[in-house]
């Protein structure tokens, strides 16, 4: 480990020069152990590191990330996957540790967003993970740690260049935090409050149950959204998150975003979406790019052009838009997080519409009633939790 560390540049390529250090001159607390990590890379590393910190700690089970630009695409715990979930996540062929489904999980939760991701593992990367990394468009990694068969697997991907960071464990951070924006020094205490199921007991609905496994969904989603630009809203289900709306203006927005992607996550469950035949030798992204676009209203204009036959070995039938939404009517036990109060009741009924049935936000609106309200129209069960998490 060493005090500094120089970078090719900032986050643009005209920004020069770019380096991390300590300030107070201690060792950084990472080495890195293969490749050149930029400064975009460091910010999705330290934030996504503390975010599966944080969901072993609440959870006790092996969790992952999936980090784009400095959000999460995909958050999940080690909870065994279904024969469906292994298929649509493209792992059926593959042996899982629990790390290795904790990281399938968050991948897989939104494909097309984990493209070129960073990740993040609370555990020891083992064979399994970067087996599954291997064949992955990715960025690069950071974790507590990693074997010698993980580690030789690791460097032979991107030419020898994936970024591969290792992170002391134990490293905590001072209390005071800092950041210089146009030249002016900005100080807070860090946000060092602990999301767990203390936070959940302030139940403010006619339901009051909350079963177990929504307790861990609600805290998964709200562990995300610590580390998620703001405003920022999270749907999980199954011990993963399913939808991430990040950094929008408007909290609706933030809502009908995440929830586009948890009804995509669920849409590629559907038996039409199973049954899709590809020409051999389309690649993952390209089967991820092209199953979107089936889901979506745009696959008339494709079948219209004739483009499918690029990808499919046969003309697939149109997914309906009447067989989209009585699927959706399907999909039930979705949990609801946000990083603030919900200030109109429209954002509960967006989320009925994908199975929201637990909804975890920090109350404090002048119209929690309407909202309160909105989940009682539908059974759903509320917990108001005092806590904002906005992340910037």
């Amino acid at each position: 480990m060493s005090q500094e560390l120089m970078l090719k540049y900032g986050c643009n390529p005209n920004q020069k020069p770019s380096r991390i250090f300590m300030q107070d001159g201690s060792e950084l607390p990472i080495e890195v152990l293969n490749g050149r990590p930029g400064y975009i890379n460091f910010l999705d590393a330290f934030n996504s590191w503390q975010l599966v910190r944080e969901l072993k700690e609440a959870t006790g089970l092996p969790a992952a990330a999936s980090f784009k630009h400095v959000s999460p695409a995909g958050a999940a715990v080690a909870v065994p996957m279904s024969d469906t979930l292994k298929k649509i996540y493209f792992v059926d062929d593959l042996e899982l540790s629990p790390i290795a489904t904790a990281y399938a999980r968050a991948r897989g939760a939104d494909r097309m967003s984990s493209y070129g991701d960073w990740v993040a593992l609370s555990d020891v990367c083992d064979k399994e993970t970067a087996t599954l990394l291997a064949r992955e468009v990715s960025d690069g990694i950071i974790a507590p740690g990693y074997t010698d068969e993980a580690l030789a697997i690791l460097k032979t991907k991107r030419k020898g260049s994936y970024n591969v960071v290792k992170i002391d464990p134990d490293y905590r951070p001072a209390p005071v935090e800092h950041k210089d924006v146009f030249g002016v020094t900005f100080e807070q205490g860090r946000n060092e409050l602990k999301i767990d199921e203390a936070l959940l007991q302030n139940i403010v609905t006619e339901n009051k149950e909350l079963p177990e496994d929504a307790k861990r969904d609600l805290i998964i989603s709200l562990i995300a959204l610590k580390y998620t630009q703001s405003n920022s809203v999270c749907y999980a289900k199954d011990g993963q998150a399913i939808g991430i709306g990040a950094g929008q203006q408007s909290r609706i927005h933030c809502t009908r975003l995440a929830g586009n992607k948890a009804d995509v996550w669920y849409l590629r469950q559907h038996p039409k979406v199973l049954g899709l035949k590809f020409k051999e030798g389309i690649r993952r992204p390209d089967r991820d790019n092209t199953i979107d676009v089936y889901i979506s209203d745009e696959y008339m204009d494709v079948l219209a052009d004739g483009a499918w036959e690029q990808f499919f070995a046969e003309k697939p039938e149109p997914l309906t838009r009447e067989e989209k939404r009585a699927w959706l009517d399907t999909m039930t036990g979705v949990s609801l997080g946000s990083d603030a109060f919900f200030p109109f009741g429209d954002n509960i009924e967006r989320a009925r519409k994908s199975g929201v049935q637990y909804v975890a936000e920090p109350g404090g609106s002048i119209r929690d009633d309407n909202v309160i309200e909105t989940c009682n129209k539908y059974g759903m069960a509320m917990a108001f939790i005092g806590l904002r998490l906005f992340h910037h």
